[in-house]
């Protein structure tokens, strides 16, 4: 079984057919995007490949080391996650075929006027071996 990294994006990625912003959809159209997600991971809990996924809130901060006895550095002029990532689902599945079919299914969820989204997902599979300084 390989892990693979499912990201959702605000923005980044190609524009999605349905490209309606979450903040004008419906109180009933966020339900059942809610429910299409809920749906697909306690799916893939039966079938043993969910992980773990989370949705995640507007508010963050970049952070940054600035030496030491000094506090670290925040934000910056930078791309943050928060503008950029909505969420994330890690599952474990047996090929890069079948991550690529659940990460098609899951761009299917429903948005603005119930339709599917068609969002782009990107799809990173966890690093499987510590690299070394030879490589």
């Amino acid at each position: 079984m390989a892990k693979y990294l499912l990201l959702k994006h605000y923005r980044g990625a190609p524009d999605p057919v349905n490209d309606v912003p979450m903040e004008k959809w419906t109180p009933e159209e966020i339900s059942a995007h809610m429910t299409y997600m809920d749906d697909f991971a306690n799916r893939l809990v039966k079938t043993g490949e969910f992980v773990d996924g989370q949705a995640l809130a507007p508010e963050g901060a970049w952070v940054a080391y600035d030496g030491e006895g000094r506090p670290p550095v925040t934000d910056g002029p930078f791309a943050e996650t928060k503008d950029l990532i909505a969420g994330w689902m890690i599952i474990d599945v047996d090929t890069y075929e079948r991550a690529v079919e659940l990460a098609g299914e899951l761009s299917a969820a429903p948005g603005a006027g119930g339709r599917p989204i068609h969002e782009w997902l990107e799809l990173r599979p966890f690093l499987s071996y510590t690299p070394t300084t030879a490589e």
